[in-house]
């Protein structure tokens, strides 16, 4: 569980400044792929999260845990310098796991350096999922976020995270280690030990409104069912639930971008 609270979101925004060198990056380093939206071309990426190195080709992203920060560094750099105008000092905002998000920031952060940014920003991925769905966040909502090799169940309250679980179990194990059943159950389990904790209903609120999927998992019509059949509450899923989380970061750096301390460099922010 985790007592990490996060402001909401900011008021309207002005269009991204027209200029060749002022360009913003919302960016996604999941296990399986990597996803990056930039300032008026949308997200122009989606690749497999992996980097070469002597040995062939290696996953620098596992379950969620950045383990290969040079790696993910020439990862970005090739995918992205082609992109940007040299003397581009972007601003930067990174989807990250709500839990070991700490650990994920600063790595991420190291890695993103190699991009010159002006600044870096970071939002906790069930926060921008909501945000990309549009969903109220003067309620309570329960985010179920169903990756390649992570899923995390997020109680938001306010737009705050109030509870969240996860479990080391994605799309990318079934037919291998795993079946759409033991995900259900892993998700219903967490669920249950949301409910079990919870002192004030708010996990209750959120379910009768519904639970809202995203990830490549909410992809996956067999898992989807096993989901329904298990959990016996309303399912959602995000439109294009796969480019999620970096579709809300993008909304956050939109608003971001006009916010006075974007005009002087920054360190690490969280701006949801």
């Amino acid at each position: 569980m985790t007592g990490t609270s996060h402001s909401r979101a900011a008021a309207p925004h002005r269009p991204w400044p027209v200029c060749r060198l002022c360009r913003g990056i919302a960016l996604d380093m999941g296990s399986a792929r990597t996803r990056v939206w930039i300032a008026g071309e949308g997200v122009v990426v989606d690749v497999p999260t992996v980097t070469c190195s002597g040995t062939g080709r290696v996953s620098p992203v596992q379950r969620g845990t950045i383990i290969d920060v040079p790696g993910c560094a020439r990862m970005l750099q090739g995918l992205l310098r082609p992109r940007l105008p040299r003397l581009t000092r972007p601003m930067v905002i990174v989807a990250v796991p709500v839990l070991d998000g700490v650990a994920y920031r600063t790595r991420a952060r190291a890695a993103v350096d190699v991009l010159r940014p002006r600044s870096v920003l970071t939002v906790p991925s069930a926060r921008a999922i909501a945000l990309a769905a549009g969903a109220d966040l003067s309620r309570p909502l329960m985010v179920v976020d169903i990756g390649a090799h992570l899923t995390e169940v997020v109680l938001l309250c306010d737009g705050a995270i109030t509870d969240a679980r996860r479990t080391a179990l994605g799309t990318g194990d079934l037919d291998e280690t795993a079946t759409p059943e033991q995900i259900a159950e892993a998700v219903a389990s967490m669920l249950t030990a949301m409910l079990r904790q919870d002192r004030a209903s708010l996990t209750v609120d959120a379910l009768h409104r519904g639970v809202l999927l995203a990830g490549g998992g909410a992809l996956r019509p067999e898992l989807i069912s096993h989901l329904a059949g298990r959990l016996h509450v309303p399912l959602r899923v995000v439109p294009a639930p796969h480019t999620a989380a970096v579709r809300g970061a993008a909304k956050l750096l939109q608003a971001a971008h006009t916010h006075p301390s974007a005009r002087r460099p920054m360190t690490d922010r969280h701006p949801g």
